[in-house]
Formats: structure tokens, sequence, C-alpha cells
């Protein structure tokens, strides 16, 4: 089996590349969604959180408020690693997990994690290859502009507050541009699977 990492910027077509490669046969997780688990009621990461950042995160119904969490930690950094200091751990037991699935069932296989800043945590270390997309970033403002109605502004906003993608290059294996149509996306996408399926058989067999 072989893990990669899929990562990317805001708005650089990192979550179509996921999809093109469920469709092509690899085993995808997205990382944000397994931090969202977490948060839930019920999840790993819950009790603390709450400790770590009062009551006021909460909705009426004791669920953890997302949004509200995420503006405290946005611009202030100490806050930021306290809550991923609390979360990481929890997400990554969970890609192990998933590993360990995947490994069971597909030992040819490949298990993708997707993940937004994996680079900048240094967690792409955990993985046997890094795929990174990319694509020019007024492409990014005016694809997160109009996925999130959001403005130029906040688009900015996000975007300076992660590694530059040009810097994130240099720790790929394999980088996909998804400024064409999701059809040429889509092929460069497949050609990157073909190459990753065969390390992933290569690795299995030695």
């Amino acid at each position: 089996m072989l893990t990669v990492g899929l990562t990317g910027g805001l708005a650089s077509g990192k979550t179509f590349i996921a999809s093109c490669f469920q469709e092509f046969g690899a085993h995808v997780i997205h990382a944000d969604k397994l931090g969202h688990e977490t948060l839930a009621r019920n999840g790993e990461a819950y009790e603390e959180v709450i400790a770590a950042f009062g009551g006021g995160i909460l909705h009426e119904d004791g669920s953890i408020n997302r949004t509200t969490l995420g503006a405290t930690v946005f611009d202030n950094p100490e806050q930021l690693e306290k809550l991923n200091n609390i979360i990481h751990p929890h997400v990554f037991r969970r890609q192990e997990a998933f590993f360990a699935q995947v490994a069971e069932v597909a030992p040819q296989g490949i298990a993708v994690v997707e993940a937004a800043i994996m680079i900048e945590i240094g967690s792409y270390k955990r993985y046997d290859r890094i795929v990174l997309a990319v694509c020019p970033l007024e492409t990014q403002i005016e694809r997160f502009i109009k996925r999130d109605d959001a403005t130029r502004e906040q688009a900015l906003a996000r975007i300076e507050h992660q590694m530059p993608l040009e810097e994130k290059r240099r720790y790929a294996d394999e980088i996909i541009d998804t400024t064409g149509s999701f059809d040429e996306t889509r092929e460069l996408a497949r050609a990157v699977y073909v190459k990753l399926g065969t390390e992933a058989r290569s690795s299995a067999s030695s």
C-alpha cells in the first residue's frame, strides 16, 4: 500500500483531485472531515476544546460552533496552536486506523489523505508521497469568491495565513496544475494516479 498526502492552498483544486483519485480507485479521506468529527459532541476533542476555549464557543444545543471557534483562532497563532495540539493527535490516530484498514483490504492500493496544512505543520512526513494541487493566485481568489460568496479581501486574508503554493512545490513529489478545465485536470490527475499505482504495486511486492 502507498500512503499519499494530497495538499494545496485555498481553492487550489485539491478536493477535486481527491474526487478524481477516488473515482480511479484510491481510498480517500479528508482531514477536515476527521477534524469536524473529533469536535462533535461524542468526539474525542469535544471536552478538551471546551475546557480550553470556554462555553462561548457553543451553540445553544451544546454543540461546538465551528465558525465561532475558527474566528477565535484565525488571527491568533497561540490560540491556533493550542487548538491544533488538541485536535491533530486525534485526527492522526483516525488516519492511522484508516491506513490499517486499507492495508488489510487493498495491500496494493493507494490511501489518500486530503489536507490543507500538512506541510505547514510537518505532518507531510507521515506519507510515502506528497501530491500538490496548484493554480495561479488570481484563480484561487476567483474560485473562493464564487464558492463561498466571499470578498476579495476575505480570500486574500485566508491565503496570507497559508504557505505560498510556490514554496509548497519544494515538498511535493507530484504537482497537478488545476488551472484548466475539469476534464483537463482529471486527465492530469489520472496520469499521476497511474504512476502512484505502479509504486503501490511495486512496494507491495518487494
